[in-house]
């Protein structure tokens, strides 16, 4: 008779965690308030459905692909707060189960257009094991004091296959036609980490750069995977003397650009009574530049003011000397969020005092003198941005335009839960002048060009699609779900990038109501 130890030893453990989750924790719905009822989870569809309601019309060259966002869509019917004897913990926005949301564009016969819209959950092995269970095996964290499984998650191509990325999972491969997982991402078994959530493709050589991370040493590595998917070509411990929680990085066509600032992430702290992640505002930030092959011992660093950036909108090498760094940048971290009492109201005192408005910031640091140059981009006038996108073929090359969604502060702020009201155009060249409101002094900043939604309507996963054969960086449009709480009404908006400010050349109503997420791609399927 031959035993299958690993499988054993696998429901043994499987065994253990449930007695000792079912022993220890109490799991309480977390209710939701009526203004948020569009963080509320959605069950599967089980099958694509066809699109028949489409105000205004899709380009004809509009390339042939599919729209992919992604989100949280917690199991068991929403979040949870747990009850302990180590305490309590809720969960956050950014937590619960990863869900895809995929709009497919395809023509007929006829070149006619045909949609159709699927969603599904990301079949981790984590995600099979709660549902086997029927029930939660992991504890929130963000907010409270015990472990719990971040599934926010990024989509990314690289050499024809479609991953899901969290920064607590390995990056797991989706059939896009489907939305099925097909598994963890194989590279003959040279990469066995967690990665951030946007890796970035390397200009010239098509090789995709990867950062992955752990809450303990080594807190970062950063990988190198040849263009055609197949292999890892190089793998290299940044050297971190603590784990930051850094959720983007940025490439230009020499280096790789990396954010050490000061949210972290520290289990020891957790065990003293302290939270998993925290925001430090008198900690120290540094931003490190290194060869694309190098390592930790090949890092340049450059301190900077201490803030909290999530998001890089582009890098690139300016001359010779200077590698600018271009992000959305505030200076405090809307995570771990407003948790209660104490937390709550140092929270909402961030907003009140603007800490949390994130701002297109530059950075530009120079290789030969070890000196740096930082501003705001546009003028705290202007709105709160993040999210930001381009055009993917100017990544880690100077671009002219980015874009962002645009934070609707009044409803975000209601009930601490982010909206985002509409879209911005950033025209990097066109320079303004405008007035600070705090400083009443001239400010030297970019022009930025909006696209809002109307009331009550607010948009998540927006991204851009360039155009096939486009002669300039800004051919194309932007795709972004959208979602309208007074009709409880849910559609994806397709915006002609060149002439942003005029309404969308086509809303398409979606069958079903699709939750706010997080980030989206287009994934041409046409060639």
């Amino acid at each position: 008779m031959r035993i299958d130890v690993s499988k054993t030893i696998k429901n043994t453990t499987a065994k253990m965690l449930d007695a000792f989750v079912d022993s220890t924790f109490e799991f309480v719905d977390q209710p939701l308030l009526p203004s948020q009822s569009n963080f509320a989870p959605v069950d599967e569809l089980g099958g694509p459905v066809f699109i028949t309601s489409i105000e205004g019309s899709i380009p004809d060259d509009f390339p042939e692909g599919v729209y992919l966002r992604n989100g949280p869509n917690p199991l068991f019917g929403g979040l949870k707060s747990t009850k302990s004897i180590f305490g309590e913990s809720n969960h956050t926005w950014v937590e619960g189960e990863g869900m895809l949301h995929a709009l497919h564009f395809s023509k007929d016969d006829d070149f006619n257009w045909s949609l159709h819209y699927n969603n599904k959950y990301v079949e981790t092995e984590t995600f099979k094991q709660d549902k086997q269970r029927k029930k939660p095996s992991f504890i929130p964290i963000i907010e409270g004091d015990l472990p719990a499984v971040i599934s926010a998650i990024m989509l990314n191509l690289h050499s024809g296959k479609v991953y899901s990325v969290a920064e607590n999972y390995i990056p797991q491969e989706i059939d896009i036609s489907t939305l099925k997982t097909l598994g963890n991402m194989d590279l003959s078994g040279a990469w066995n980490r967690a990665c951030t959530s946007h890796p970035k493709r390397a200009p010239e050589t098509g090789e995709l750069v990867i950062v992955g991370m752990d809450a303990i040493k080594p807190y970062y590595e950063l990988g190198v995977i040849s263009a055609d998917g197949k292999k890892l070509v190089h793998r290299a411990d940044l050297k971190l003397d603590r784990c930051t929680f850094s959720h983007d990085f940025g490439i230009t066509e020499r280096y790789n650009v990396f954010m050490d600032f000061p949210l972290t992430i520290d289990i020891a702290r957790l065990f003293l009574g302290g939270t998993l992640i925290k925001y430090n505002k008198e900690g120290y930030a540094r931003i490190g530049v290194m060869p694309r092959y190098g390592d930790g011992d090949s890092m340049r660093w450059f301190e900077v003011e201490p803030n909290c950036t999530f998001h890089v909108i582009n890098c690139f090498e300016d001359g010779d000397d200077e590698v600018v760094v271009w992000g959305c940048r505030a200076l405090e971290s809307v995570i771990p969020g407003p948790g209660t009492g104490p937390s709550k109201v140092n929270f909402d005192n961030s907003i009140k005092d603007g800490l949390l408005y994130d701002r297109p910031y530059e950075w530009r640091l120079n290789m030969r003198t070890g000196k740096v140059r930082e501003r705001n981009l546009s003028a705290d006038t202007e709105f709160s941005m993040d999210f930001p996108m381009i055009n993917a073929n100017f990544t880690g090359r100077k671009n002219k335009f980015g874009y962002t969604q645009v934070v609707h502060d009044s409803s975000s702020t209601e009930d601490n839960m982010p909206r985002f009201k509409g879209l911005a155009k950033l025209h990097f060249e066109q320079l303004d002048n405008k007035i600070s409101s705090t400083t009443r002094e001239i400010e030297e900043v970019i022009k930025v060009e909006y696209h809002m939604f109307e009331k009550n309507t607010f948009c998540s996963g927006a991204s851009f699609v360039p155009k096939n054969g486009g002669l300039e960086e800004d051919d194309g449009w932007i795709v972004t779900f959208v979602h309208n709480e007074d009709t409880n009404t849910s559609q994806i908006f397709v915006i002609d990038a060149k002439n942003f400010s005029d309404k969308p050349v086509a809303k398409i109503t979606l069958p079903h109501r699709v939750p706010y997420g997080f980030h989206g791609a287009f994934i041409p399927t046409s060639h």
